[in-house]
């Protein structure tokens, strides 16, 4: 098996490739401290095996599985952290196991051979993907806070969008067009998984295709009877729909 070790400290990538050191069978084909350069090595090496940390600057390792799917890719995941708090989430998202440091070399062998025993049993095509996608193991590991940052990758490019700098989001049936800082980019992600994970008093859904950072609101204008726009700071105008014009009312008089 040829491994990814992924992790932003480099004593905890030594105390993998230590332990991998007893197995000739496995390979460390590269080591990673941030998300960025383990996305690029996961595209060059296609890994079998990733050991992977969860809290890294960057990108994190949800972000880091959310990428790697986006590229149609899913290698075996142990997940290697010190927050034992995503432990149970870590295993619906299929991950392989979960050390939990400090860890022993049993308990490390332990996780080996499951990473073993799930390659032996794997056909020679592509396996299926996961039942729980990484963005929703993310979203369930923020335990109901709300989203700070979106990731976007284009071939080789990821973006890192900060939700301060995203003016609206469009659907485009199975991605969203986020418009940020003047630019649009494409995501691979449903509108309505995407409006789950924003925070509600900030990010508004105007109309079936559109959901609003209400920062960038300056007015909405009624056109007709059935048709208002909502106009932005830049002079976008974007549609709102009745059931949007209500919500928008609703915050309005809450606030």
């Amino acid at each position: 098996m040829k491994a990814l070790i992924i992790d932003d400290e480099e004593l905890a990538r030594a105390v993998v490739r230590e332990h991998l050191a007893a197995h000739p069978d496995v390979e460390v084909a590269a080591e990673c401290a941030n998300g960025f350069e383990a996305i690029k090595a996961a595209a060059q090496i296609q890994p079998d095996l990733i050991f992977l940390d969860i809290q890294m600057p960057k990108l994190d390792g949800f972000e880091v599985l959310e990428l790697l799917e986006a590229e149609g890719k899913r290698p075996a995941v142990v997940f290697v952290t010190a927050y034992d708090q995503h432990a149970m989430r870590a295993f619906e998202a299929h991950a392989v196991d979960y050390l939990l440091k400090p860890f022993s070399k049993d308990r490390f062998d332990g996780a080996l051979a499951k990473a073993r025993a799930l390659q032996s049993a794997l056909p020679s095509t592509a396996p299926a993907a996961p039942a729980v996608t990484a963005a929703e193991l993310a979203t369930s590991a923020r335990q109901g806070k709300p989203l700070e940052r979106i990731v976007v990758k284009d071939g080789p490019k990821v973006t890192v969008v900060h939700l301060d700098r995203l003016d609206w989001v469009q659907a485009q049936d199975d991605y969203v067009l986020l418009r940020t800082e003047g630019k649009n980019l494409l995501k691979q992600q449903t509108l309505a998984s995407l409006e789950a994970q924003l925070d509600p008093n900030r990010f508004i859904r105007i109309h079936r295709s559109y959901i609003l950072n209400l920062d960038r609101l300056v007015r909405v204008e009624q056109d007709t009877k059935e048709h208002r726009d909502a106009i932005l700071r830049d002079g976008a105008r974007l549609p709102v729909s009745r059931a949007g014009y209500q919500r928008l009312r609703e915050l309005w008089e809450g606030a």
